[in-house]
C-alpha cells in the first residue's frame, strides 16, 4: 500500500483522526470518543494500525464502520482539500494574516484582525448550536473572491451570516447602507442578500440573509431591511433556535454534505 497519512478533524463535535492515502482517499478513521478504529477495508488493518500507532491510547476496538448515511457517503468521497467542514471561523482571514502579517509598528490596528475577531466570536455562537441539530460551515469562498462568512443549516432552515466588527461603536442599518460610527458607511445589506441568493442557487434551497453585528455600543435599525435580518451576535442563538422546525435531521445532513463540498461553490 502507498504511504498513509493521519489527518485530524472534528465531526459533529467529536475529535477524529482520518487515515488517508497520499492522493487524499480515506481508508479508515479513529473515533477517540468511541475508542474505535473504523476500517473501510479489512485488508488495510495492519497498515492503518501502524499509521495510527502513535495516537492510540488505552483499549480500543477495530472493525468496519457503521452503515453510513447518504451524507456520510458524500463525506467519504471528498478529497480533504475539497472538504470545507474543517474550516475555522475566519479561515480565509487567518490564512491571509499568516501569509502577509501587518507591519509591527503600524499606527492603526490591522482591520483584518478586527474582522477576524468578529468572525471568530460569531462562529463560536453558531458552532455551539450543534447540540440542537445545527451544522455550520465557515469561510466559504465564492467565485469572484466574495465570501460567505458562515452558513448555518439546522431545523429552522438555512442562514448565510455576514459579520460586522463594531466594538463600542454606534451602528445604523438603513438599507442599502450600514453606517459605522459617524461617517464610515458600507453597502453590506446588498452584499449579504447577494451572497445568500448565490448560496440558495447552489443548494437549491431557501437561504435567509443575516447581518451579525459584533459588540456594538448601539444598534439602530429604523426600518427592517428587505430580505435581511440584523442581529447582535448575542441574539443569534435565540433567533435561530426560536424559529419553527422546517427541516428534518436527514435534510440538514444532506444539505450540509452538499455545502461542505468545495465543488458545489465552483458552479455558483
Amino acid at each position: 500500500m502507498s504511504a498513509l497519512r493521519v489527518v485530524p478533524a472534528r465531526r459533529h463535535g467529536r475529535e477524529q483522526l482520518w487515515v488517508c492515502l497520499t492522493d487524499g482517499r480515506n481508508v479508515a478513521w479513529y473515533d477517540r470518543e468511541a475508542a474505535r478504529v473504523n476500517l473501510l477495508s479489512e485488508a488495510d488493518r495492519d497498515d492503518v494500525l501502524d499509521a495510527l500507532g502513535p495516537f492510540l491510547t488505552g483499549r480500543y476496538t477495530v472493525g468496519p464502520p457503521p452503515v453510513p448515511t447518504a451524507a456520510e457517503l458524500v463525506r467519504l468521497s471528498l478529497h480533504p482539500d475539497d472538504d470545507l467542514a474543517p474550516n475555522r471561523p475566519g479561515e480565509a482571514l487567518q490564512i491571509a494574516l499568516d501569509r502577509d502579517p501587518a507591519a509591527p509598528h503600524r499606527l492603526r490596528p490591522d482591520p483584518r484582525r478586527r474582522a477576524l475577531e468578529a468572525e471568530q466570536r460569531v462562529g463560536a455562537v453558531l458552532d455551539a448550536l450543534e447540540g440542537a441539530g445545527w451544522r455550520t460551515l465557515h469561510s466559504i469562498t465564492l467565485p469572484g473572491g466574495d465570501r460567505v462568512h458562515h452558513l448555518a443549516i439546522g431545523p429552522g432552515g438555512l442562514y448565510a451570516v455576514h459579520t460586522l466588527y463594531a466594538r463600542r461603536q454606534r451602528v445604523t442599518v438603513a438599507d442599502p447602507l450600514v453606517t459605522l460610527g459617524r461617517r464610515d458607511t458600507h453597502p453590506l445589506p446588498r452584499r449579504a442578500r447577494a451572497n445568500a441568493a448565490r448560496v440558495s442557487h447552489a443548494l437549491t434551497a431557501e437561504v435567509h440573509a443575516v447581518l451579525a453585528v459584533h459588540d456594538p455600543a448601539e444598534l439602530t435599525v429604523p426600518a427592517p431591511p428587505r430580505g435581511l435580518r440584523v442581529l447582535r451576535e448575542t441574539e443569534l442563538e435565540a433567533a435561530l433556535t426560536g424559529t419553527g422546525a422546517s427541516l428534518k435531521p436527514a435534510d440538514v445532513e444532506a444539505l450540509h454534505a452538499m455545502a461542505r463540498d468545495r465543488g458545489t461553490w465552483r458552479r455558483v
